[in-house]
């Protein structure tokens, strides 16, 4: 079985978020999911348990970083061509998401970010294959 990774992230408001992730394209788990968290799919592999603050709180005895004023992390994201690319983040920006910096493009590696509604850092990455071939 591959290995499964779960990024939990705290969330001001749950439906806000589940419909901006809805309007991305992702869908939800609702095995895993209950009025105070969300369970994301964006993969088989990969899913992003969305926490509101009090429900995040139970996990940890540190402060909730506030993603607005600092950056905890940034979560990248593969696409498989340019155009997956600018498909998901034009659909973050016209979702409620926000530009988080200017798109990089390398030719070989093309890449754009957004913020979601809870300032998380986002960004999605397309690579050519024929480039990352060893």
């Amino acid at each position: 079985m591959p290995q499964m990774i779960f990024v939990n992230l705290p969330v001001k408001d749950l439906a806000t978020s589940k419909t901006f992730w809805s309007k991305l394209g992702y869908s939800f788990n609702e095995q895993f999911s209950d009025d105070r968290t969300a369970c994301l799919v964006i993969s088989d592999t990969i899913f992003v348990m969305l926490l509101t603050e009090p429900r995040f709180k139970d996990f940890t005895k540190k402060e909730i970083a506030d993603a607005a004023r600092s950056t905890e992390a940034i979560f990248a994201l593969s696409a498989d061509s340019r155009e997956r690319v600018d498909q998901l983040c034009d659909a973050a920006l016209a979702s409620g998401g926000s530009a988080a910096n200017d798109p990089l493009d390398y030719g070989t590696m093309y890449g754009r970010s957004f913020q979601d509604p809870d300032h998380h850092l986002w960004e999605v990455i397309w690579m050519d294959p024929s480039a990352v071939q060893g």
